[in-house]
């Protein structure tokens, strides 16, 4: 059991954390960027740290800053949540480095599987049917060459990350460029990386 746990993440996310480790008797440490300094998740941590600028590129997609905070505040273990750092192979890299635990696979599975185009081809190449799709596309052009071929609708979907971040809905051709550079740039921002591929669209369906 941990003493002290460092919530790498903010909003309703930090705070569920929070409220589960205050009841487990575990003392938390949250991070919080320039803009989010009188948030919930910040005042009711044990201890704060601010990591960076209100953008979540100096912030919370800062591996360096998150392991920084961990270590300045004798932090045993980082709880990433979901989204942000929470598929960083360099934020588990770091982690192992300075002897901090996280919460979360090892940093060869997260290479493994946290790349959603890699998956997709590790699962083929080991013969589990996947869902019809592409490799990581190179613009919104091929992407809608490619999405013609494999029929609509479809999801356009960032391959890093988690959260429902960096994915849309595509119905018909028409919709295909819009959805995908707001999947572009909302995957860009939320994970610092833009990378997309697309999947059929598996409907009904539940999200486990």
């Amino acid at each position: 059991m941990f003493s002290k746990i460092l919530v790498a993440n903010r909003g309703e996310i930090a705070i569920r954390i929070i409220r589960s480790c205050k009841e487990m008797g575990i003392a938390t440490v949250s991070v919080y960027s320039e803009a989010d300094k009188d948030s919930l998740h910040v005042a009711l941590a044990d201890q704060s740290i601010c990591i960076g600028g209100a953008s979540p590129s100096e912030s919370y997609l800062n591996a360096d800053a998150i392991i920084s905070a961990a270590l300045v505040t004798g932090t045993e273990a980082i709880h990433p949540g979901y989204g942000f750092l929470s598929e960083s192979q360099r934020l588990v890299e770091l982690c192992e480095k300075h002897h901090v635990a996280f919460i979360g696979p090892s940093a060869d599975i997260m290479a493994k599987m946290g790349d959603k185009d890699a998956a997709r081809r590790i699962m083929a190449g080991a013969g589990v049917p996947v869902i019809p799709g592409t490799d990581v596309l190179k613009d919104e052009n091929e992407a809608l060459v490619l999405a013609e071929k494999i029929g609509f609708p479809l999801m356009i979907k960032a391959r890093s990350g988690g959260g429902g971040k960096g994915i849309r809905l595509v119905n018909s051709a028409d919709e295909v460029e819009n959805a995908y550079l707001t999947a572009y740039r909302e995957a860009q921002e939320a994970f610092g990386d833009g990378a997309l591929y697309i999947e059929k669209r598996v409907y009904p369906a539940k999200h486990i």
